[in-house]
């Protein structure tokens, strides 16, 4: 019996674990999360229900499962787990091991929104401006820091830039997102000035065969790191005497904020960003419409409150 359950589990999991990689094009990462994630159920089901078969699971299976892990759990460990679910059950009707299916009455927990670290416009030029262009690494680090707040590239999409989608007579460069997903995305002048001044040296340094297309290389002429990347953020950050905590992807949430700040349309910046949801995109929203409180606050003639002679 136990080896009968384990078999039938291993079977649908390799199914599984197929459909995210092919049809769902989800990166390695993601598609292990999502099958420990099953593979906890499996668990449970084994050990604490008398060894469930997929199509025998059901929603109070399900609903005892999330409550057991709720302690052990965040909310926001809790919300993954219940995509991964969502997902898994998901394939399983659409597959057809299954008629119906029991995870769709569960709900996520409230997650508080934490709205992002943001960067004022003078914050990122001074961050800009504090790279020194004398070094060897100097105009790369500017390129890069200008891709990163022109285009709002996430960390792997800078670093998995190549030559050969730079569209710069057109004023675009091809992104490649999650899923494997591409998209065109604006790029403007300064950004553009310094990938051509950083490009004049990449010409002349160490380039190795295999890294030949892709824009950004370390010293050793390897394609530049995630790591390194960061590296060059916070100690930029750092020497612009920014106090924040600065990543990567502040320089996105900056440049997705500005934009609405600006009066962008939500749907352009949702395009721009690659988000493939406009609720995730919703959330600058927020970051400008509390920019805007504290102003309005700020400024406010009875801010301290009200005058001796009102009271």
């Amino acid at each position: 019996m136990k080896a009968s359950f384990q078999r039938q589990w291993q079977l649908v999991l390799s199914e599984y674990q197929v459909y995210l990689q092919l049809e769902r094009s989800l990166s390695k990462h993601t598609v292990s999360a999502y099958c420990a994630d099953i593979q906890r159920l499996v668990v449970y089901l084994e050990t604490q229900v008398g060894g469930s078969l997929p199509e025998q699971v059901s929603f109070e299976h399900l609903s005892l499962f999330l409550g057991t892990c709720s302690d052990s759990l965040s909310k926001r460990s809790q919300s993954r787990l219940l995509s991964s679910l969502h997902s898994f059950f998901a394939f399983l009707k659409l597959s057809g091991h299954i008629q119906e299916d029991p995870s769709e009455r569960l709900e996520a927990p409230r997650l508080h929104k934490h709205l992002p670290v943001v960067l004022t416009v003078e914050e990122v030029v001074a961050i800009l401006e504090s790279v020194d262009l004398s070094h060897p690494q100097g105009h790369r680090d500017r390129a890069m820091l200008e891709m990163l707040y022109s285009c709002g590239l996430r960390v792997s999409e800078l670093v998995n830039l190549r030559l050969s989608d730079l569209f710069f007579e057109q004023g675009f460069v091809r992104v490649v997102g999650k899923g494997n997903k591409q998209r065109l995305v604006p790029v403007g002048e300064p950004a553009i000035r310094s990938v051509e001044l950083y490009l004049e040296q990449r010409r002349i340094g160490p380039c190795q065969p295999q890294y030949s297309d892709c824009l950004f290389l370390n010293r050793r002429g390897a394609r530049l790191t995630r790591e390194m990347v960061f590296l060059v953020v916070r100690r930029q950050a750092e020497k612009a005497g920014i106090q924040k905590e600065v990543s990567p992807h502040t320089f996105r949430h900056s440049f997705a904020t500005h934009l609405v700040e600006n009066g962008a349309d939500l749907r352009v910046v949702q395009e721009m960003l690659g988000h493939e949801s406009i609720l995730t995109t919703e959330i600058y929203m927020h970051v400008s419409r509390d920019k805007w409180q504290k102003e309005i606050i700020g400024h406010h003639p009875f801010a301290e409150g009200l005058p001796e002679s009102a009271s």
